[in-house]
């Protein structure tokens, strides 16, 4: 999608702290970290969210390597414990509208009601 950022940034078009890429994903450093540690997850291909996984078993295999990724580099960067969250629309904070998943550790992290 040409006018979306994080296809840009798996492009090469826009520079990114990168600490992962393959075919398929790409992981960069948040640009705005909420945590000591701070990284994003995303396909490299244009999904707009989750929803976009529903039957399409190319499409759930890339959010399941986005997710075998935040966890291969949580243990990368020695995060013991970590917090894994992908937003899905305006209203839950989702300001790029492409799936990616932030990855963030290094602290203790407020529990999430529930």
């Amino acid at each position: 999608m040409s006018d979306c950022l994080f296809c840009k940034i798996a492009a090469g078009e826009i520079p990114a702290n990168k600490i992962y890429e393959d075919d398929n994903v790409l992981a960069f450093y948040d640009i705005a970290p909420q945590a000591p540690v701070h990284f994003l997850v995303i396909p490299k291909k244009h999904l707009a969210d989750l929803s976009e996984i529903a039957g399409d078993i190319g499409n759930t295999v890339t959010a399941a390597n986005c997710l075998e990724t935040c966890a291969d580099l949580a243990k990368q960067l020695g995060l013991g414990s970590y917090r894994v969250v992908s937003n899905i629309g305006a209203e839950a904070g989702q300001s790029v509208f492409h799936l990616h998943f932030h990855v963030l550790g290094g602290r203790e992290l407020g529990r999430i009601a529930g």
